[in-house]
């Protein structure tokens, strides 16, 4: 009832002025009696992903908590795993505003955010402020102004310095909205990232004497021949798991919307199916010798066993946590604990 309420106040502002608001206030209330507005009992019965030990089956997705600041309320909400981010080495503002749009027919997100973030500095001091209630994912990115030739270099740089206090990393190249960034998602410039950090990540396992797993999260608008590309990239490298997916920038589902025009990622509703296959055709490709953590579209408990039953381990929210509210955790974990 107390989501709804804060839904129809948000909703009467702009989506990034509601997003702001929102993590501003669990930011305040995070560690205090208030949070008993959205304070949830989650049952625990951990999944195995990656060798890590997650309490439940649902995480919040990369781009709520961009920079870590509410880790504490999103656990408190009864997420299983928060991952945070994107971040890039350097603080970024992203894109010129407006760039994110409700479309509230279709239950759905236009975003062009573009990796806005305070950098990779800032994240790791939060992270190591919150208290770690819940597993904590970091999604890392590029900088908008380096070439994409050098992108592996601000990967690495990312992974050096949030290493230490992840649980897993999510090298996110699948972003529509920073320019060129899809590319390194094909051929000889993505075996040579994964090849890279995984050299890293080897590296890191020894100088901190634990192993911080490695996923790679894809785009939904790939050929079947593409999801092959990674999937063998994926393996031959040795990478610990995939998620799937990103925004798409097919708009078909909602042409008939005023706001399909808007350049940037589709989420919500409409990326529904899309994800599910993707996810279906992704874990054939790799034949379940990698775990796939799904997003993309989950609003119903159903949505989330669709993409368990397409072959992920465990899912994460984003869109369909903004249009359904906290309960949403609970119905999800429910279903997935039977």
């Amino acid at each position: 009832m107390f989501y709804k309420i804060a839904q129809k106040f948000m909703f009467q502002m702009n989506g990034e002025t509601a997003h702001n608001f929102a993590i501003t206030n669990l930011k305040l209330t995070a560690n205090n009696p208030l949070n008993c507005l959205y304070k949830q009992n989650i049952p625990s019965k951990p999944f195995e992903v990656m060798g890590v030990s997650f309490p439940n089956p649902v995480g919040l997705a990369a781009g709520m908590d961009k920079d870590g600041e509410a880790i504490d309320a999103f656990a408190a909400m009864g997420f299983g795993h928060i991952e945070v981010g994107t971040v890039t080495p350097r603080p970024q503002p992203g894109n010129d505003k407006p760039r994110l749009f409700r479309l509230k027919p279709a239950k759905a997100i236009i975003n062009r955010m573009g990796f806005n973030n305070k950098g990779v500095d800032n994240l790791v001091a939060n992270i190591k402020a919150s208290s770690r209630k819940a597993v904590i994912g970091v999604n890392i990115g590029k900088n908008r102004d380096t070439p994409v030739e050098l992108g592996k270099d601000d990967y690495l740089i990312c992974m050096d310095k949030v290493y230490d206090v992840a649980d897993y990393i999510a090298v996110n190249i699948s972003s529509p909205n920073t320019p060129g960034l899809r590319s390194l998602q094909y051929g000889e410039l993505l075996n040579e990232l994964l090849s890279e950090l995984k050299t890293k990540q080897l590296e890191l396992a020894k100088q901190y004497d634990k192993y911080v797993p490695l996923a790679l999260k894809i785009a939904p608008d790939l050929s079947d021949d593409e999801i092959q590309s990674i999937a063998q990239c994926l393996l031959a490298n040795k990478i610990d798991g995939a998620i799937a997916t990103n925004t798409t920038l097919e708009r078909a589902a909602v042409s008939h919307l005023p706001e399909a025009p808007e350049a940037g990622g589709l989420s919500g509703k409409p990326l529904t199916s899309a994800s599910t296959e993707v996810i279906g055709k992704l874990s054939k490709a790799l034949n379940g010798e990698i775990p796939i953590i799904g997003v993309g579209g989950i609003h119903s408990a159903q949505d989330a066993q669709d993409k368990v039953d397409a072959g992920a381990s465990i899912v994460q929210l984003y869109t369909g946590f903004i249009y359904e509210g906290p309960q949403l955790i609970a119905d999800i974990t429910r279903q997935l604990n039977k």
